[in-house]
């Protein structure tokens, strides 16, 4: 598969030097003290350093089940506006298919390695789906302490079995099960947003490619890291999608930027965490906010999240909605294809 397997770590100067490790699960096994200098982050970005400690932040969370439906679509529109992210609980996704959803996920990336590099993603930019460790161009050649998996699970035309783990054997039915739950909390999000921007309910999903809308599973794996207070699970980011539906496991490593500041975002067990994507952002003409986030790592568990990013098809073009844009409103966004937009931001192209 092309892919480096570690070659053991060679004594130079008395210090040990890690060679040739690719997935960064194998040198977290090797690293006991420290980390490679790839992965330390430049002072300004060091989650030791630039962390608000102490405070954790309360971003709100919306009871999907309140009889007031009103309000409920207040606090959805008012999050996206002013916050790009919310958690939602009481969502009607039941726990067990939650439960399936992470318990396979993690038996996965606990197989031996030569039973993962089967996944492997395919050398060169057509798919973004597969086994693997980088996602994007990094400032320094820098790298980030996370090994991923994607693949899309919606819709059936979309869903490409080659990047689905056969191993373990009830992967598939987790996978196809939370995405059928899914879309109940799908149909609820566009409408209450779409009504949010003074839309009809049903305009804002069919201007993000309605039906054809593909939902791509990633699940990150961060595993123990010596020096959590150097390095990232993933860098600052703002999502690409148009929303992305977020699973984590218990231990925390969101972090949210609130006002120039990094802020860890509340663990609510059995909440789901949305996030306001590019997208969105675009398709609002700016009303609804793309949130500015990254993931921390911990020094003595592995974290795990499962996102699911809700994008169009990369042939769909993606601008700001007609009713949104006028002679007081311009658009301010350009519009363009999906899989275009993907190619600039992934290379560290001006849109």
């Amino acid at each position: 598969m092309g892919v480096e397997r570690v070659q053991g770590i060679a004594s130079l100067d008395g210090h040990q030097k890690l060679m040739g490790v690719e997935r960064v699960q194998g040198i977290a096994s090797l690293s006991k003290d420290e980390i490679p200098a790839e992965f330390v982050r430049s002072v300004n970005e060091q989650p030791g350093i630039t962390t608000v400690h102490g405070e954790v932040l309360e971003v709100p969370t919306i009871d999907l089940t309140d009889p007031d439906e009103e309000k409920v679509l207040r606090a959805i529109a008012d999050a996206s506006r002013n916050w790009g992210m919310f958690q939602i609980v009481n969502h009607g996704i039941p726990v067990e298919a939650i439960t399936k959803l992470q318990a396979s996920g993690k038996e996965f990336f606990e197989l031996p390695q030569e039973e993962k590099e089967v996944y492997a993603k395919p050398p060169g930019p057509q798919s973004m789906e597969g086994y693997g460790t980088k996602l994007q161009k990094e400032a320094e050649g820098k790298k980030a302490w996370v090994d991923h998996l994607f693949h899309k699970i919606w819709p059936p035309s979309a869903v490409n079995y080659r990047f689905w783990p056969k191993n373990p054997p009830s992967y598939r039915e987790a996978n196809e099960e939370y995405a059928k739950q899914l879309h109940g909390v799908v149909e609820k999000l566009f409408k209450s947003l779409s009504l949010g921007l003074g839309l009809e309910g049903h305009e804002l999903k069919e201007a993000a490619s309605g039906d054809d809308m593909v939902y791509l599973l990633k699940i990150n794996y961060y595993p123990p890291c010596p020096r959590p207070d150097l390095a990232l699970g993933v860098p600052a980011h703002t999502d690409m999608s148009i929303i992305t539906i977020l699973v984590p496991n218990h231990v925390q490593g969101l972090q949210a930027s609130r006002d120039g500041h990094w802020y860890d975002v509340k663990y609510i067990p059995n909440a789901l965490v949305i996030h306001v994507g590019d997208q969105l952002e675009i398709l609002s003409n700016g009303k609804y906010k793309a949130v500015l986030h990254r993931t921390t790592v911990n020094k003595e568990q592995t974290r795990m999240s499962w996102p699911v990013f809700l994008e169009p098809p990369g042939e769909f073009e993606v601008g700001p909605h007609p009713k949104l844009v006028d002679h007081e409103n311009p658009p301010k966004y350009k519009t363009k294809k999906y899989s275009d937009y993907v190619y600039c931001k992934l290379n560290k192209i001006p849109q």
